[in-house]
This record gives structure tokens, sequence and C-alpha cells, in this order.
């Protein structure tokens, strides 16, 4: 698989207690059958190769020697497979029995890692029989010729994909208060595996969930769960073959308990690197002491990628958690600009309703900040400045939004003014070019300015982060405001805002306009209506917003070069754009993101509200004159 991921699988057998031969049998074919959809990263449970279950039989000579035999064979029937494998035994070492996660790959044992933590508490009696791990390395002689490392401090390291670095804990070292996994992280390790036999309790499955969630999160890697599933012994307990595959905090990939199902994840360890070199509090060790790198090979191209790609990242799939999310980014905003308020111990604002979604995001969060203030809404005057391009519907909605909302409306009509400008400065007004649109666009922001002046007020700015990252501004225009509450909020997101405001807001009529507005197309009305219907379609001009968005949120938060963002652009968008229009808007995105950065290097105050900020104060200080050639270069060589 290309740009840095690499397919993983998590496999529980249904094995038979106590068989090791059987068992065996049942791992090769799972294997065998994983690594040939591609999985490069796979693992069984803990004690897979006899069961965790045997209790007093691993007492057993017979059971242990056997054990060891069935390993063999399966590292042997791996010859041929590149990746990396780990599967659960018994193994005696100098005297003493481990709880042992063996590592193999293409025919060649690669090393042995004992379990840290044991378990002897409740259902648990693991003291009975195994040894915690010793400190330090050892060496593990397996045959007269080799000799395999046996101890904890290993980090199994892919030759062609270096940054792929995997570690392993065992089950309970997990749940203990400092796992394994730490320390492996902060020598290195990108993929932590865990080999495990967790019972199935009431309420222990959300538990254990959150556990591997949280833990690949703490320690910005991926993290594989693979337990003991059907055929354990259910003397006294109950094995649901829960696995996991979890990213950086997110869960991509759960089994249903009880079906010894196999699952797949699709780890990005670009983007694992890429955070981890964000987080400038991230403490990787210098020099990893008392570890050792074992190599294996693996070819990461030759998988199929089928990791679902969220066409909205800005924006929750489910409906509840997009609620939440709306209402906390409205919260985030009005405080912004309650505070700001405060502050300047200002009584009133001034926002230019234009009947499009930002103006009317923006003067919903002036409504809630005044409200948080005690102020009537009366302190709110907006202000709907008609010229050549405004349309009865964007004008008849501004006045209804504004009249039900109870804030002060006030019109300014600025042909006249334009028209004068345009024969102060010799512009023909027959000629519609950037002139002309952007002299309407700075004449309606003096107006609001003036207006701020007459009643003590500040300018509230609508515009969002969208716009700003595309350059979709009028310099010293709709660009400037006193405090923008709209600036870290993506175009995508704006929409799901209003329409929360309008599935909440309890007013009918309310409603009814927020919801006329949500289907208006987006237009800044600089150009003269056809047949009284908007002509100027921001969309048609710049490009479908979710693909900038997407671009966007790419670029941004994670720093993935053109290529990436392209290869996960086809997924995401698969049977909605042709690729050849997903490449098409791409280049848009690249040249006028580096081209504009002039109009955020000083954009005014505004609440940054999620991950992506533009922000020259915050996430992004870019130099305005920074060279998009590289960028560029690689955007003009990648075909449909």
């Amino acid at each position: 698989m290309e740009y840095g991921f690499v397919k993983t699988a998590a496999v529980s057998p249904k094995i038979r207690v106590a068989d090791p031969v059987y068992n065996g049998t049942e791992i090769i074919r799972l294997m065998k059958e994983t690594w040939e959809k591609g999985a490069r990263i796979i693992v069984f449970p803990e004690l897979c190769i006899t069961g965790y279950t045997c209790s007093d039989l691993f007492r057993q000579e017979l059971l242990l020697k056997t054990a060891k035999e069935v390993l063999m064979e399966i590292v042997e029937a791996s010859a041929g497979m590149d990746g990396l494998f780990f599967v659960g035994l018994p193994l005696e070492n100098r005297g003493k029995l481990y709880n042992v996660a063996a590592a193999y790959s293409d025919g060649e044992l690669l090393g042995l890692v004992p379990k840290s933590y044991i378990p002897n508490y409740s259902e648990f009696y693991e003291a009975r029989h195994f040894t915690a791990a010793p400190e330090g390395l050892s060496y593990e002689r397996w045959s007269e010729e080799d000799a395999v490392p046996f101890g904890t401090n290993q980090l199994f390291t892919c030759r062609s994909m270096p940054e792929l670095k995997v570690a392993v804990e065992i089950c309970e070292d997990l749940w203990t208060p400092n796992p394994p996994s730490v320390r492996h992280a902060m020598h290195g390790a990108t993929v932590i595996v865990n080999l495990s036999a967790s019972d199935e309790i009431t309420g222990k499955d959300a538990y254990r969930r959150d556990l591997v969630k949280l833990q690949s999160g703490r320690l910005v890697c991926g993290y594989i769960y693979a337990s003991a599933g059907e055929g354990e012994s259910s003397t006294d307990l109950v094995f649901g073959g829960h696995h996991l595959i979890a990213e950086n905090g997110s869960v991509l990939a759960e089994s249903e308990r009880f079906t010894n199902e196999t699952i797949y994840g699709d780890l990005d360890i670009e983007r694992l690197i890429g955070e981890r070199r964000h987080y400038t509090t991230y403490d990787v060790s210098a020099a990893p002491d008392g570890y050792i790198e074992v190599e294996y090979e693996m070819d990461p191209a030759d998988a199929l990628f089928d990791r679902y790609v969220d066409k909205a990242p800005f924006v929750p799939g489910r409906k509840e958690e997009r609620e939440k999310r709306c209402e906390e980014i409205l919260a985030i905003q009005s405080m912004g600009l309650k505070k700001r308020m405060e502050h300047t111990h200002c009584r009133s604002v001034v926002i230019g309703i234009s009947g499009g979604l930002d103006s009317t995001l923006a003067l919903l969060v002036a409504a809630r900040a005044v409200d948080r203030l005690n102020l009537p809404r009366t302190c709110i005057t907006a202000v709907t400045m008609p010229c050549f391009g405004t349309t009865d519907r964007t004008y008849n909605n501004a006045c209804e939004l504004t009249r039900r909302l109870g804030a002060n409306l006030r019109e300014v009509d600025i042909k006249e003014a334009v028209n004068i400008h345009f024969r102060d400065i010799g512009h023909d007004s027959s000629v519609h070019d950037v002139t002309y649109e952007n002299s309407q666009a700075r004449e309606r922001t003096q107006i609001l300015m003036d207006i701020a002046n007459q009643t003590s007020g500040m300018v509230i700015g609508t515009g969002d982060m969208s716009e700003l990252a595309l350059g979709w501004a009028t310099y010293n225009g709709d660009h400037m405001s006193m405090y923008g509450v709209n600036v870290s909020v993506p175009k995508t997101l704006v929409r799901h805002l209003v329409r929360y405001y309008a599935d909440t807001c309890g007013d009918e009529k309310l409603t009814e306009v927020l919801l006329d507005i949500l289907d208006t197309p987006v237009s800044p009305e600089l150009l003269p209506p056809e047949n009284g219907v908007i002509s100027q379609k921001t969309e048609d001009l710049v490009g479908p917003y979710e693909l900038h968005d997407f671009y966007l949120y790419y670029m941004l938060r994670f720093g993935f070069a053109p290529d990436k963002i392209y290869y996960l652009a086809k997924q995401a968008f698969k049977g909605e754009y042709d690729n050849e229009v997903i490449l098409k808007w791409l280049k848009t995105f690249m040249r006028r993101f580096f081209a504009q950065q002039f109009k955020r290097s000083c954009l005014p105050d505004g609440p940054k509200v999620g991950t992506v900020a533009v922000s020259p104060r915050g996430d992004l200080r870019m130099p305005s004159d920074a060279c998009s050639r590289i960028w560029m270069d690689q955007v003009e060589k990648l075909v449909p």
C-alpha cells in the first residue's frame, strides 16, 4: 500500500484447548488467508497455540514441547509471505515458564517477547504457571545455528518503511498503571500489538475499547488488539474474540463479539509520524538504550486500500455527535464575542447581512453573545446594503431574519455611491471585472465601519475559514472587521451550524427563513442577476467547497503532500466526482492557497473552534512570500 499505509489484521482461530497440532493448522490457514487479502501485520491472540485456558496442563512437558514444535511449523509455513506475524505460546527459558508472543516473517523467527505483568486476582491466576518478563534482553537458543532475542525491549522494524516500528505487549500489560507500550512508543514504536485473552463479563467490552482507543491516542500510535475467542474452555469463563484496531485515538475496526471475526484496518504510518512531529511535547528518547531493532521486509504497495475516508472531515457523521459539535461551536463563538465586547466596553455590534450563510451564522452568534451579556438584541445593527447583484430572495431573507431575531435592521442602498466611485476613478460600469466587484465589497465595509462609529459598536466579520484558505475575500473589504466570529469555521460546517439552529430555535417562522437561506446558492452577489436569479455562483468559479475543505483539512492538519491528498480524495469522493474534477480543483486550491497568504497575514481576531485554523497568530504562521513551486510541481505531475 502506498503513501505510508499498511493493512493490518487481528485474527482469532476457533481453537481446541491443549491441542497445539490442530491449532497450528488453523493458525496457518488463517495466516495465509489474511496475508492473501493484503494484511501485512497479522496478530493472533495470547497463548493461541495451546489455548489460554490450559491451566495446570501448562506444567506438562509434552504440551510445552509440542507447542514449540508447532511454532516452528507455523514459522516455516510463512516462507514467501512478507510482513510481520505474531502468535502466542507458553515457552520455557532458563528454567522458567513465560507467556510469550513470537514474532516471525517470511519463514524466519525474529524474536520472542514475554508478558511483563502476570495477573493473579479474581478469575486470573497466571502466576501459578508463568513468570514475569525479566529485565533486559537475552537470546534463546532455537536451533544449533540460530539464537533468537528474548525480552520486551524489541522493535520490529520494516526495511522498506523504516518509520514502521512494531512493539509488543500482552493482555494485562495494557491494564496496568505503566504499560510497556509507553516505553515502547518513547523509544520509537509507531505500532503496538497486543496479544490478549480477555474474558467477557458485562460492560467489560466498553472499558476494553476505551483502553485501546485512548492508549493509541496518548501514544500517537497504531494499536492492534487481538483477543481469544471461541474454542477456549468455558469451565468458568467465556471469551468473545473482541478485536480492535485503533489509530491515534480513533477506532478503525472492531469485531463483533462471540463470532471469531477477523478484522482489518489500514494504519497511516505517515500520519502518525507527522502527528508526533506536530506535538512538541511528545517525548521520544534520543537513543533507544537497551532496545534492539529487529528488521524484516514488507512490500507495502501490494495491498488493496479499503480504509474509509470521510469526505467531510470537519463534520461528524453521526447526528447526535454532529448536534453536540454544533452546540459547542456556537458556544465558543458567542463566548469569544462576549469577551471581546466586555473587554472593550462595547454595547453594540454591527453586521453586514446579505441573506447568505456566513452573515446568517454571524448574526445568530451575535444574538447568543448579547443574550449572554443580558443586553437587548436591538443593540445588534444588521445592515443590508443592496447593490447591482442583490436578488429579491436574499434581500427578503436578510430582512426577515433580522426581524425574527429581534435585531435592529438598517438599509443602505450603495448603488449610487458605487457609481460615483466608478466616475471618480474612471471605471466603466459596464465592465464587470474585479474592480467592479471589489468596489462594492469595499463600499460595504466602509459603511459598516462608519455605522459602528455612530453606534459606539464594533463590526463583526462574517467570512469563514474556507474563503480565507482560498483568498475568496476582497482585501480591505469583507476581509476586514473588528472581530471575525466565523474565521475558523469551514464552509461545510457553516451549513450544519445554521441547520442546527433552524432545528432547535423553536420559532417556526425563523426556521422557515433559515431553511430557505440554506437552499440558496452560495454567491457574493457582485454581478447583476439574470431574470431576477443569482447569476454568480461561487462554487462554479472556485470549485466545490466540500472538495476544498477536504484538501484544507489534510494539508493543514496533517501536512500531507498533494499526491496523498489526491489519493485520499479519490477514495472519499468515489462515484461523486470524476478524477479529472478532483484534480482540477486540487490544482486550484494549491495555487490559491499560496497566492493568498497575504490576506490571512492581517486577519482580525476571531475564536479558534477546531483543530485546523488559519490565524497568523496561531496555527498558520506562513510567510506571505512562500513559494508554491514544489507543491505545484507535484500536483501538475498527477494524472486522473
